[in-house]
């Protein structure tokens, strides 16, 4: 029987009157789920509860004859019918239902303006113009308290990943100067390092890939703008330039790249007189007698590298050393560290920095205060703060446009890389409980720029990430520490196999023996499902990257077991773990 006339009247009402008009049921859970997801993104709408209607079978008779569906929920915005929940959800992945939500009859300056010219915003960006979308990317460097700043590319390429990884390679080969003598090499028993040379060199290499990151952009047609930007009303930013001259400009997406900045104490003396990972990599002298204030991965790896080429250096630590990282691993690096003639002082916090007399042999005098009360006194060349990193959220004008921020640490919260203002994205280290790491921030920037402008509805996925600490013995990790493996399935569902390793090639140079160490933590209910993987030696990088790939895919003890080992070599020592720790047994091994 044919729909009544005047209920499809009615229906069509109900489309055309209201922004948002979802067809549903009070018991269909799909309906539910529907309703949720609006709600959840901060969207009014207007919902008929069919089953609520004496009617309502006929309304739904008349809802079909319009769509050609008779199921619920149905769902229109402004007039077009998006669909059901599939499609609804399908359409909210992809950046579909955003755009009809809050797509404008005005134009826009830009498709998708980038605010942070980092890995992740610039990958982002280009992959973006490639899909045929007009791109411009914000960047603009606000200099230290030193006055350092920097070219395009962001934290890892400026001051963080490729300097540090450079400057951890010249340590290692210094250690390995001192191991060649005993492989039959001879040279002059006095080593000399140059800070001058390493810092020039580093530095170029990295002039180098400012230069082409920015011919990169010019040549997929981004916009590379240098000023800094700030969000003034909805879809519109104020870019300022260095020279203070301001420009505004719209478009119809944003992403939010700014990264993190190195924090400072609240600290008589710190930012007079103190420095961070932004400043210690393009110093123009070398760094002397050094402290290094804090126990975070970039605070190891600075005081490793200084260590290594020859510098006399204490790491100042609060608390617990790598916060957030196994803490077994946490203490053996340190244990290696001290042996290697890293100095700590422990537990410890600075109260004060202070220039001392020019004719003094060092020109940095440090206070601090033990846990005890005790007051200890230091006089250093150079005092590098390592204590975290700050988002860079609070000055971008992020309040007058409505986008959450916690309070308490910049960080923003997202769902699919989607603020709770829908036009309005954010990538990289800034959001809201995921992994700071370069590799991340790039994975997520290309996949949210083909959810947005192609079909693809392919999520970035935070889960069981590798990294690794470029500490003198490098640290590798992938997914649960110990602890929290524990506290997650409780001890009696975990099973570690470890073992601690020699490298060959640490014996004939007589370095320490059983220095290194490697464990695997696992899930007994899942068949020994491997959950935490963790590797302290030489190449953890390569190591860590090579399983990371076995994990992602649910690898098992019994998979680690079953995979012949490559010998002689240190990652062979995962195929062939047999020790638990819950059996007490020595993990010290002895020969090959």
């Amino acid at each position: 029987m044919a729909p009544i006339p005047e209920l499809v009247q009615e229906v069509n009402n109900y489309i055309n009157s209201n922004n948002v008009m979802i067809f549903s049921k009070t018991t269909c859970p799909f309906c539910n789920k529907v309703k949720a997801l609006f709600s959840s993104i901060g969207i009014q709408f207007t919902v008929l509860e069919l089953d609520t209607l004496e009617n309502g079978p006929e309304m739904q008779k008349a809802m079909a004859a319009k769509v050609g569906r008779s199921t619920v929920p149905q769902v229109f915005i402004r007039g077009q019918h998006v669909g059901g929940c599939d499609d609804t959800f399908t359409a909210h992945c992809n950046g579909k239902l955003q755009e009809m939500l809050f797509s404008k009859e005005e134009n826009y300056d830009y498709d998708l303006i980038v605010i942070g010219g980092g890995s992740g915003g610039l990958a982002a960006s280009k992959e973006a113009a490639k899909l045929g979308r007009k791109v411009a990317v914000m960047d603009f460097v606000t200099p230290t308290p030193i006055g350092t700043t920097w070219g395009l590319g962001g934290t890892c390429v400026n001051v963080g990943c490729i300097p540090k990884k450079l400057m951890h390679q010249a340590a290692i080969l210094g250690q390995s100067i001192k191991d060649a003598k005993n492989f039959g090499w001879s040279y002059e028993d006095k080593l000399e390092h140059n800070w001058a040379v390493m810092r020039e060199n580093v530095q170029s290499h990295i002039g180098s890939l400012n230069w082409n990151y920015k011919v990169q952009l010019r040549s997929q047609q981004v916009k590379y703008i240098n000023s800094y930007a700030q969000f003034v009303e909805g879809h519109k930013i104020k870019a300022v330039d260095k020279k203070g001259k301001e420009t505004l400009m719209s478009a119809k997406h944003f992403i939010i790249a700014t990264g993190e900045r190195p924090r400072y104490p609240d600290v008589e003396g710190a930012k007079e007189y103190g420095i961070t990972s932004d400043d210690v990599f393009s110093l123009e002298k070398s760094p002397g007698k050094t402290l290094v204030v804090g126990a975070s991965y970039v605070a190891l790896e600075c005081a490793g590298f200084l260590n290594g080429i020859g510098l006399d250096v204490t790491v100042m630590v609060r608390s617990i050393l790598l916060r957030g990282f196994d803490q077994d691993m946490a203490e053996k690096i340190g244990s290696y560290m001290q042996s290697e003639g890293i100095k700590f002082i422990r537990p410890c916090v600075p109260k004060k920095v202070e220039k001392i007399d020019s004719n003094e042999s060092h020109k940095l005098r440090i206070t601090g205060t033990m846990q005890n009360g005790e007051e200890i006194v230091g006089d250093y060349d150079t005092v590098l703060f390592a204590i975290g990193r700050d988002s860079c959220t609070d000055n971008i004008g992020l309040e007058k446009v409505g986008v959450k921020v916690n309070s308490k640490n910049g960080k923003v919260p997202v769902v699919n890389e989607q603020t709770n203002v829908p036009y309005i994205y954010a990538i990289g280290d800034i959001l809201e409980g995921k992994p700071e790491l370069t590799p991340v921030a790039i994975e997520a920037g290309l996949l949210l720029a083909r959810r947005l402008y192609s079909d693809s509805v392919l999520q970035c996925d935070y889960t069981y990430v590798p990294t690794t600490v470029f500490t003198p013995l490098e640290y590798g990790s992938i997914g649960f520490s110990e602890e929290n493996a524990i506290e997650t399935y409780g001890e009696d569902n975990i099973e570690v196999y470890h073992s601690n390793l020699t490298p060959l090639e640490w014996t004939v140079a007589k370095r320490e023996t059983n220095a290194c160490y490697a464990k695997l933590i696992c899930l007994i209910p899942e068949k020994e499902k491997v959950i935490g993987f963790h590797y302290l030696g030489p190449n953890a990088g390569e190591i860590t990257q090579g399983f990371a790939l076995g994990i992602k895919l649910g690898a098992t003890k019994s998979d680690f077991d079953a995979t012949i080992g490559i010998h002689p070599t240190c990652a062979e020592i995962f195929t062939t773990l047999s020790v638990t720790k819950r059996s007490g047994k020595s993990t010290e091994q002895a020969g090959c």
